[in-house]
């Protein structure tokens, strides 16, 4: 398994914020909530992890390139 796979949800967050210069609005709800989770089996308010990374990665499609596509693998790995 790739380390990468391994890293906090809030760590992946800060690397999409770092990387997403205009993070589209209907993301920016998600990528807030996933500053608060750590890893796939946490929740925030009522949603699951899994649900928040999931709603996220339907919002970002407007987020391109090579780190864009590293990173949404990346948190696709999480919860195979």
């Amino acid at each position: 398994m790739n380390t990468m796979t391994n890293r906090p949800i809030h760590e992946i967050a800060s690397d999409i914020k770092a990387d997403w210069k205009k993070v589209n609005y209907g993301a920016m709800p998600y990528l807030s909530a996933m500053m608060w989770l750590d890893k796939p089996t946490d929740t925030y308010g009522s949603d699951s992890a899994k649900t928040i990374v999931t709603y996220f990665l339907s919002n970002a499609t407007a987020w391109r390139g090579d780190k864009a596509k590293q990173i949404k693998q990346e948190l696709k790995q999480l919860f195979k």
